[in-house]
């Protein structure tokens, strides 16, 4: 495989280097999920410029996210056409607009991981420099009122380690969670306080499951008690826990091994300490779905100095 940049990399250019020794010896590399590869694809030409790659659970969430950034930098296609999806498989999407790419990262850590794999080489290919990976989405809160949004100091499992679990060759290993705090600072600082929402740092507690893995006592099986819910959801919130999701220690343990800064950004949409069900209005819904959306909008553009 060959080297996508002209110049010598060096660990400390801002280029991402995936942790692979055996990427090295490859004569190409398919991103199968993501319908590119590097014999048959320019990605230095395609991607290069990238800087911020933002994922969301849905594929109509990051189409729309993809034309509200368009907007926002003053990207619009001038033919009216919306962004094109650049995944040639059904498994992701992907659009690209300017240094922004919006990405599609289905639901739970297995799905999100497949595309972290892939992405994470695609910068590695393109030859993309100080790039940050953020994950943009919604969340059950923690003594929150709904519609804030919480960005994530701390990912935390289910016992409230900051570590992300995963079995390699029939063993356990635990991968330290570590997001950018500077970038989290600088996310919060594109705040306007006269925003319709408040916006919070503190830790998020990522789950391999919505129901009972969330303590809710709504699903098809539950074998604990209300009791026994609260309990646990008070000692989350003891233990700094604002907002619990499905996705947050993957990306966290993922970036940092691989020397990327990311970033997590959600809103929530009940407080879990009050019930279980998501009740909000389709309108309501629409109007918190867009807030991180808004906030992200504002750090980007703050970055590329705007």
């Amino acid at each position: 495989m060959g080297d996508p940049s002209k110049k010598p990399r060096m660990e400390d250019d801002g280029l991402v280097f995936p942790p692979n020794p055996y990427l090295k010896k490859q004569e190409k590399d398919v991103l199968y999920h993501l319908g590119l590869a590097t014999d048959k694809d320019d990605l230095p030409a395609l991607f290069g410029d990238v800087k911020f790659v933002c994922m969301g659970g849905s594929p109509t969430r990051m189409k729309r996210f993809a034309e509200f950034i368009g907007k926002r930098l003053g990207l619009v296609q001038k033919n009216g056409s919306g962004p094109k999806d650049l995944c040639s498989t059904d498994r992701y999407s992907m659009y690209k607009v300017g240094s922004v790419l919006s990405v599609s990262h289905g639901m739970g850590m297995p799905s999100i991981s497949i595309l972290l794999h892939e992405l994470i080489k695609l910068m590695h290919h393109a030859a993309c420099t100080d790039v940050i990976f953020t994950r943009m989405g919604t969340c059950g809160g923690l003594g929150l009122a709904p519609g804030t949004v919480v960005i994530t100091d701390s990912a935390v499992n289910e016992m409230f380690q900051p570590v992300y679990q995963m079995i390699v060759l029939g063993k356990q290993v635990n991968r330290p969670t570590k997001l950018s705090r500077e970038v989290a600072e600088e996310i919060r600082a594109a705040y306007e306080p006269g925003a319709k929402y408040d916006v919070v740092i503190g830790n998020t507690m990522c789950t391999s499951d919505f129901y009972e893995g969330q303590a809710r006592i709504d699903g098809a099986i539950c074998d604990h008690t209300l009791e026994d819910k609260i309990e646990y959801l008070k000692a989350a919130y003891d233990a700094g826990v604002r907002n619990i999701e499905m996705e947050g220690t993957c990306l966290a343990a993922m970036c940092h091994k691989s020397g990327i800064k990311g970033a997590v950004v959600c809103v929530t949409l009940l407080d879990r300490l009050l019930g279980d069900q998501v009740n909000m209005t389709p309108e309501e819904h629409d109007e918190w779905e867009q807030r991180p959306q808004e906030l992200m909008a504002k750090f980007i553009s703050k970055r590329l100095k705007l």
